[in-house]
């Protein structure tokens, strides 16, 4: 016990956690994205996928406390990993010896910070209906709860879409150091795999942002209504 809390409380063992749960929120990313995506074959799916999904409230909720858990340990270790490096570089770096360092892992904390709020709007809009309240009352033919309806009329407002597609467009750049950097916490990065993960890194974040950015874009275009 004494080892493991050893590990955890170093720099090496916050940057395991961080990989694993990053792995581990990346999952529930790709899982949402083709959740949502099934509003492109009409109202039934989704609606009854939606059903299925409520008609298992332990599964549910249990996904739900175990996601919510998996994303504070994701931000809390960041937030130690960041104070320990300033502890331990009191001093910042001149100008002119800064390391090279990609766009996506100099915004790595300020998109974390937007993509954080973003969530918490899109459970206040969506899942919990505090945004408009009416979209928790919305039914279908079989009086299931309509969530075909209730994406369409939420992404017809623009400003909402618009906040969506560049939360997603942070959420990918984010990925992009991200899952290249999980690879390297975990020790699985060697010099010969490097532009190999690198490109899955940047390819799966393009895939993430093209799928669910279709979905907002497809309302707005009158494609999906």
């Amino acid at each position: 016990m004494s080892k493991l809390k050893t590990l955890y409380q170093s720099s090496l063992g916050k940057k395991y956690i961080m990989a694993l749960t990053g792995l581990g929120l990346f999952a529930f990313v790709i899982i949402h994205m083709l959740g949502n995506l099934q509003i492109f074959l009409g109202p039934d799916p989704i609606n009854s996928y939606a059903e299925f999904l409520k008609s298992k409230p332990a599964l549910l909720w249990t996904a739900r406390i175990g996601l919510l858990a998996i994303a504070a340990l994701h931000i809390t270790s960041a937030i130690q990993l960041i104070m320990i490096n300033r502890r331990a570089r009191p001093v910042d770096y001149s100008t002119d010896k800064i390391v090279a360092a990609s766009f996506a892992a100099r915004t790595i904390i300020v998109s974390g910070l937007i993509i954080l709020m973003f969530v918490i709007y899109h459970l206040l809009h969506f899942t919990f209906g505090a945004v408009d309240p009416k979209f928790l009352r919305y039914e279908d033919y079989l009086g299931r709860h309509d969530v075909y309806r209730m994406m369409v009329e939420g992404f017809s407002n623009p400003f909402a879409s618009a906040f969506y597609i560049v939360s997603m467009g942070l959420l990918c750049l984010h990925l992009t150091h991200g899952v290249s950097s999980t690879f390297q916490s975990l020790g699985l990065k060697s010099r010969a795999y490097v532009a190999a993960i690198d490109r899955l890194a940047s390819i799966s974040a393009g895939v993430i942002f093209l799928g669910n950015c279709a979905i907002p874009v497809a309302v707005l275009a009158g494609l999906v209504k």
